[in-house]
């Protein structure tokens, strides 16, 4: 394999903004298709499943919060 076959940019895996922001644009359906190509090209499956599940529970936690403290100030 010569120099000419290598691609000229380099494999690097997305760094953690990166992948905080393609957990967050794909879990509100707006990923483009420039960053999920990179992604699926050069991330690693297991950070970005760490990162979706991650996601997920603080979602529900805010969500739960949210829920708490309006049913709590409804009460009064």
């Amino acid at each position: 394999m010569t120099e000419d076959n290598k691609s000229e940019e380099p494999s690097r895996s997305p760094g953690p903004l990166q992948v905080v922001g393609s957990v967050f644009a794909a879990a509100f359906g707006v990923q483009n298709s420039k960053n999920r190509e990179r992604d699926f090209k050069q991330g690693r499956a297991g950070v970005f499943i760490a990162a979706g599940i991650i996601f997920t529970l603080l979602f529900i936690a805010a969500m739960v919060t949210i829920v708490q403290l309006v049913l709590k100030g409804a009460g009064k």
